[in-house]
């Protein structure tokens, strides 16, 4: 990334991620820097926002991946989390489609990053539940052997 301040406001902000850390620190060679970390509300593992350091590093913020996904947000969701991330103002580069791994369409980060935000499988969580509920309360007969 290329400053602090707007990465952390786009991920707290916008992607309604925590911000965990955020102390000042030092490069290798004595040069002040800010370790920052945030993460998804409620997730263990988190993304350390590192500033880029010199020109080689500056000349590759947001193409990283050469253009590919990266990152994946999955979200409870999807629908709710889309509305909200476009009225932010946040760049879809796709359509929301259905996939067979969930709903998913890719959007850019502030320095042009790809990432796909993933929804559960459409239907997943309705059978789930509807099979829970359907069982709930019914007893199980044991299998009989065949008289055949």
């Amino acid at each position: 990334m290329r400053e602090y301040q707007p990465a952390i406001d786009f991920f707290v902000n916008v992607l309604q991620f925590e911000l965990v850390e955020d102390v000042p620190s030092l490069t290798n060679d004595g040069r002040p820097k800010r370790w920052v970390v945030v993460r998804p509300a409620g997730s263990v593992t988190g993304i350390l926002l590192a500033r880029a350091d010199g020109d080689q590093q500056a000349e590759i913020v947001g193409a990283q991946f050469a253009g590919r996904v990266g990152f994946f947000l999955r979200v409870d969701n999807f629908e709710v989390a889309h509305e909200r991330m476009v009225a932010a103002g946040v760049t879809f580069v796709t359509a929301p489609r259905a996939e067979p791994y969930g709903q998913v369409a890719v959007f850019l980060d502030l320095e042009g990053n790809r990432w796909d935000l993933l929804g559960r499988v459409a239907g997943t969580y309705e059978m789930l539940t509807a099979s829970v509920h359907s069982t709930a309360g019914t007893s199980s007969t044991p299998l009989q052997p065949s008289s055949s």
